[in-house]
């Protein structure tokens, strides 16, 4: 049976995991970390990118009933039909809000997603569609795909603004699960952790990548969904790996990069 930082990962399950040095880029532990999983809401950090790059975060979008869906995300529950571009991005930041990914997808095309992608050398991490309610054989598969070793070296280039948004996120159900923090409260250090990081989840489907102090990590799983909670237990346990190890408990480092999104 594999293992990563001293967590067993268990047979049966698709997984990709990759931790790296968030200054170096360097990798610390991996495990099938060029493996493609879908990743479900992760892709909505390509879209974050994008809109920090092109978008004046003061213009205000409208929804649309064409925008509409459900699932995850709290716009879909405000009465307030405009918001500006910047909300929009805290919104898909704080709770991957769907309908607010819709609306600035609309705004920015998916082609400018897709080119922004290809300009990070990104080769298998995309996101490949707007959000919908229901996915038939006319859509593409997944919403997202990724690697974990994409996905963690993207973490290590990310800029100010889009980490900004990330702060934001709420669910703390994965890997940062086990790193006991508020999941309310910690846009601030926690416990001496500095959390930035986008979750995603589908049926059999589970995916965290981000950054903890000076860590870049991400694990992404594919599974029977009967299993669920076993992929819960393993990647709560790799935070808490991360959490316990030298690496995470390090301050945040200054970075110097020769590109950033």
């Amino acid at each position: 049976m594999a293992s990563v930082l001293g967590v067993a990962l268990p047979k049966g399950i698709e997984w990709g995991v990759s931790v790296r040095d968030a200054a170096t880029g360097d990798v610390l532990a991996a495990a099938d970390a060029d493996r493609v999983l879908p990743a479900a809401s992760i892709g909505k950090v390509l879209l974050l990118i994008e809109v920090a790059r092109s978008l004046d975060l003061a213009e205000p979008l409208t929804r649309t009933a064409e925008d509409a869906v459900a699932d995850s995300g709290l716009w879909q529950h405000l009465a307030v039909d405009t918001l500006p571009a910047g909300d929009l991005a805290a919104l898909v930041g704080a709770v991957s809000d769907n309908l607010a990914t819709n609306v600035l997808l609309r705004r920015v095309g998916l082609e400018a997603v897709r080119h922004t992608a290809r300009e990070l050398g990104l080769e298998h991490t995309a996101l490949h569609d707007r959000v919908r309610d229901t996915r038939t054989a006319e859509h593409p598969p997944a919403l997202s795909t990724a690697t974990a070793s994409e996905l963690s070296l993207l973490f290590t280039r990310l800029d100010e603004r889009v980490l900004g948004w990330l702060a934001l996120g709420a669910d703390l159900s994965m890997v940062a699960g086990g790193l006991g923090l508020d999941p309310l409260a910690h846009v601030e250090p926690d416990r001496g952790l500095r959390l930035r990081h986008k979750t995603g989840a589908d049926h059999g489907v589970r995916a965290d990548a981000g950054l903890i102090g000076g860590v870049a990590y991400a694990v992404l799983a594919r599974f029977d969904d009967a299993r669920r909670d076993e992929v819960l237990g393993v990647m709560r346990a790799i935070g808490a790996a991360l959490r316990q190890s030298g690496e995470a408990m390090q301050a945040v480092p200054t970075r110097s990069k020769p590109s950033r999104p």
